[in-house]
C-alpha cells in the first residue's frame, strides 16, 4: 500500500501516515482542554478490541472527547478518546473481543468474541458510525484530508458521499476547537482498542458470536 513505510524512509509516504496520527493525539489533548464532552451514554468499564483486514470509510472526521462511565468495581471513570466518525463504512473480516475477568464459580476470565464480514460473506456495513478509540494501529490512506479544521465546520465538507458526518449527535465540542476530516479513508491491517461504538445502521454478514474461557481467544 502506498502509505506503508518499509526500510528507507520515503518522506511523502511517511507524512501521509504520521501526520494524521500526530493530529489524532493532538485532538485528544486539545479537545479535553477545550471542554469536549462524553458521548450520549455511560460506557462500561471494559475496553474492547477490534481487528479488521480493511476499513473503507467516507466523510471521516476526528476530534477529542472523553468517554465517561464506571469501572467494574463501580468507581467513576473518565477516559480520553479520539472520536472517529464515518457517514458510511465497509469493514472486511471484522473481529471484536472483550474479556470479562473474575467470574464466580471457578469460571474465571471469559472472552466474548464476535466475527463478521469474513470469507464468503458481504463486508460489514455501517452508516453514521462513531468510534471512541483509545489506541489504533493500521496502514492508513486518506483522500482530500484537512487537518486543523474548526470542529464547528465538520458538517460543511464539500463533495461528500451521502452527506456530511459532523460531530456525533449529543456530543458537545468547542466549535472553534481542533478536528480533522477526509473525504475518504482506507485503513488496512487494523488493530484498535475502543470504549464505545455507535451506528445508525450496522449490518453484520456471517455473524459468529462465541464465548471462550480464558483470554487466549482475543482478536489480537
Amino acid at each position: 500500500m502506498s502509505s506503508q513505510v518499509r526500510g528507507g524512509t520515503r518522506w511523502k509516504r511517511f507524512a501521509l501516515v504520521m501526520v494524521p496520527s500526530v493530529a489524532a493525539t493532538a485532538a485528544v489533548g486539545i479537545g479535553l482542554a477545550q471542554g469536549a464532552l462524553a458521548a450520549s451514554f455511560s460506557v462500561s468499564g471494559q475496553e474492547f478490541k477490534v481487528k479488521a483486514t480493511e476499513l473503507e470509510g467516507y466523510n471521516f472526521v476526528q476530534y477529542g472527547s472523553v468517554a465517561s462511565g464506571k469501572t467494574l468495581d463501580g468507581e467513576a471513570m473518565n477516559a480520553p478518546v479520539a472520536v472517529s466518525g464515518f457517514s458510511e463504512a465497509y469493514i472486511t473480516n471484522m473481529c471484536q473481543s472483550v474479556v470479562t475477568p473474575g467470574l464466580p464459580f471457578g469460571i474465571g476470565s471469559v472472552t466474548l468474541r464476535l466475527e463478521a464480514g469474513g470469507k464468503g460473506h458481504d463486508r460489514v456495513y455501517a452508516k453514521d458510525l462513531y468510534l471512541d478509540v483509545s489506541q489504533l494501529d493500521a496502514d492508513a490512506e486518506f483522500k482530500n484530508i484537512d487537518i486543523g479544521v474548526a470542529a464547528g465546520s465538520l458538517t460543511k465538507f464539500p463533495g461528500s458521499k451521502d452527506g456530511p458526518t459532523g460531530i456525533q449527535p449529543n456530543t458537545a465540542a468547542n466549535p472553534n476547537g481542533f478536528s480533522q476530516r477526509a473525504k475518504e479513508a482506507r485503513l488496512k491491517n487494523v488493530e484498535q482498542k475502543a470504549w464505545a461504538t455507535t451506528a445508525g445502521t450496522f449490518n453484520l454478514s456471517g455473524l459468529k458470536l462465541r464465548l471462550h474461557k480464558g483470554t487466549d481467544k482475543e482478536c489480537y
